[in-house]
Parts: C-alpha cells; sequence; structure tokens
C-alpha cells in the first residue's frame, strides 16, 4: 500500500504483575506389595480415600482431573522374576478458592502413601489481565509515535498498521511436597500459602503516517 508522507514505526509494550486466579496441585497415591492383585486394591483404596476428600471441599475444588495411572513391576537385576508391584495413580486439582487451599493439601498429605505437589499459580486463558495488558500495548505505542513526531515538530496523522508481537506469557509458580504416611491425632498442622503474582505481559509493532516535520 502507498503511503504518502512520512512514517514513523515504533514498538509498545506493556508488562503488569496481577493476582493469580487459579491454584493448580497433584496428588499422586501410591501402593507396593508383592502381589499384583493386593497393589492393585491398596491402590484403588487410597485412589478412593482421594476421591472422598475432594468431594467433600466444596465449591472450592473447581476441576479434577485423574491421569498418569501407572503399575509396574519391580524385578532383580539378573533374570525377569518380580518381587514387587508398584502402583501409582495422580490427579490434578484445581482450586479458585486459595483460603482453602492450603488445609486442603495437608488434607490429603495426611493420608497413608500419597504425595501432594504444587501449588502451580495460574491466570484463566480468558483473563481480562490480557486483554488490559493488549490495551496498553496499543496506548503504550501511540504514546511512543507522538513523541517521536513531537521531537520533529509533526504530529501523528494516521495508523496504517498494526500488528501483535506477542511474546508469550510465563506464568509463575512455587512448589512444595508433601508425602503423607496417615497422621496421628489431631489432624494436620495449619499452612498458609501466599499467592505468587503473575506476569503479563504484550507487545505491538505499529507503523504511523505523521505530518511533515519541521527540521532545522
Amino acid at each position: 500500500m502507498a503511503v504518502d508522507g512520512p512514517v514513523v514505526q515504533v514498538r509498545g509494550e506493556a508488562y503488569r504483575e496481577v493476582p493469580p486466579e487459579l491454584a493448580r496441585f497433584a496428588v499422586t497415591a501410591t501402593a507396593r506389595d508383592r502381589d499384583r492383585e493386593a497393589t492393585l486394591t491398596r491402590l484403588a483404596e487410597r485412589a478412593a480415600a482421594v476421591r472422598v476428600l475432594l468431594d467433600g471441599s466444596g465449591p472450592a475444588v473447581a476441576r479434577r482431573e485423574t491421569g498418569d495411572l501407572r503399575v509396574r513391576p519391580e524385578t532383580r537385576r539378573s533374570g525377569e522374576r518380580v518381587v514387587a508391584w508398584h502402583g501409582s495413580v495422580t490427579t490434578t486439582v484445581t482450586v479458585t478458592d486459595f483460603t482453602a487451599l492450603g488445609e486442603l493439601m495437608l488434607r490429603l498429605a495426611d493420608q497413608d502413601q500419597v504425595e501432594v505437589a504444587g501449588p502451580w499459580w495460574e491466570l484463566r486463558p480468558d483473563s481480562p489481565a490480557h486483554r488490559a495488558a493488549r490495551h496498553a500495548a496499543i496506548s503504550d505505542a501511540l504514546l511512543r509515535a507522538r513523541e517521536y513526531a513531537e521531537a520533529l515538530g509533526a504530529r501523528v496523522t494516521s495508523l496504517i498498521e498494526l500488528a501483535d508481537a506477542g511474546p508469550v506469557d510465563r506464568p509463575m509458580f512455587a512448589r512444595a511436597a508433601f508425602a503423607g504416611g496417615g497422621g496421628a491425632g489431631g489432624g494436620p498442622p495449619e499452612l498458609e500459602l501466599d499467592p505468587q503474582p503473575q506476569t503479563v505481559q504484550a507487545a505491538v509493532q505499529a507503523r504511523f503516517t505523521i505530518s511533515e516535520p519541521v527540521l532545522g
């Protein structure tokens, strides 16, 4: 497209730190026994106990997904003789109520042969924070263009092109791990977790026409 008059090209950027909206953590139930059927039975019982606790957590749990089911034999170093069977199943839990997060994680970790890892803090994919960052990047591009134009004694007259320069958001996370062994009496201790701010970035490339500069 032919453009009449001088052109200024700028990059607009925005960087924000915003509170997370979601927290995810993983719960892994394990079992080991010399007998395969006994291993599977124990694994099913422990996975069921995890489900019961999650069922009783109310609306704090927004989503849960079971995956990574593993059952494997343990053999001697020489030969294929099976000496034990190992089983594990992992459930990923998504929580929106952070006030209940620490208590829920410790209650799960207090179960026999259960490991809890996390949390990983995130924003929702459709979070308004992303849109706000994009708007801020466009405003930054326009501000820069006006500053360049003013330095030349000119003014911005029209937009020629606007393109997303799109850096990928990098969710930040904090991780802790708890290995459960069946706590005795009094229940698990209290645990306070501090949600970690999430970095939201946006960048655009923009081209503007400007009026004739005043040089000299």
